[in-house]
């Protein structure tokens, strides 16, 4: 299991995200940080790299912006902000925490294999150090919940530092889309998997008359089976998923196996 936090107060905090180092939902973390801890570090990317996943860059130099004592900007993915924290920002000490998030809209089902958020909690936990994911799910771009997360994460992050996880683990938590106060509950679940595809690729023509085009998703209701991230968010739960980095499918390796002895 990770080494549990007994002292969070005096435990070293990094914060980071994939919504970029002016997203209101980084600010909203910092102030769930700073009510547990008195060593809290930002390293987040200079602009948003929603959909980045575990991307690496390797082509273009790192420019690292010093905002504060410790908070820092980077021109890099969100896997870029850590590695960059534990190797350079904070190679003195380094956190015994990582918070990667409040990232705006969820991150849940196929969410994780695309998501910047899930990457960096990905990376702080091969690195070794314990990894939350936070992520606030909303209906309506114009409305979110910021106050929900605020209200509630700082107990769910107490309770799952003291009990500690795998190391192999990272810890996706999803926030549904109401007030603090209409949460119904919260539910330990897997991964789930979307019913429906909600890709939406729309064209469109520049001022030289070239085709472009932009991907979304749009919003689209689905049948999510119970027991998943994206059943819980649905009927008003907050969702804690344990993400396991080794991406093995046990059945089909003994298949293999099995037929290649043969």
């Amino acid at each position: 299991m990770s080494r549990k936090l007994a002292n969070l107060r005096k435990s070293r905090i990094l914060l980071t995200n994939d919504d970029g180092i002016d997203a209101p939902g980084l600010k909203v973390l910092m102030r769930i940080a700073k009510e547990l801890s008195d060593d809290v570090w930002v390293v987040a990317p200079e602009h948003e790299n929603s959909g980045a996943s575990h991307s690496l860059t390797l082509t273009m130099p790192l420019r690292l912006r010093k905002i504060s004592a410790q908070k820092f900007a980077l021109q890099g993915t969100p896997t870029d902000c850590v590695m960059m924290a534990l190797n350079q920002v904070m190679s003195d000490k380094p956190p015994d925490l990582l918070l990667s998030g409040v990232n705006r809209g969820a991150n849940m089902g196929e969410d994780v294999t695309y998501s910047g958020t899930i990457a960096a909690a990905m990376e702080g936990t091969l690195i070794g150090v314990p990894s939350i994911a936070l992520s606030q799910s909303f209906a309506n771009r114009k409305v979110m919940h910021w106050s929900t997360v605020e209200k509630h994460a700082s107990t769910l992050v107490r309770r799952l530092v003291a009990l500690g996880w795998p190391k192999d683990v990272l810890i996706n938590i999803n926030f549904p889309d109401v007030p603090p106060n209409q949460v119904t509950g919260l539910e330990v679940c897997r991964q789930g998997r979307r019913d429906f595809t909600a890709l939406n690729i729309e064209q469109r023509v520049d001022a030289r008359e070239r085709p472009y085009y932009w991907i979304g998703f749009r919003p689209v209701e689905g049948k999510p089976k119970a027991g998943t991230d994206l059943a819980a968010v649905e009927a008003g739960r907050i969702s804690i998923s344990p993400l396991h980095l080794d991406l093995t499918e046990n059945r089909t390796l003994k298949q293999l196996r099995a037929a290649f002895a043969e």
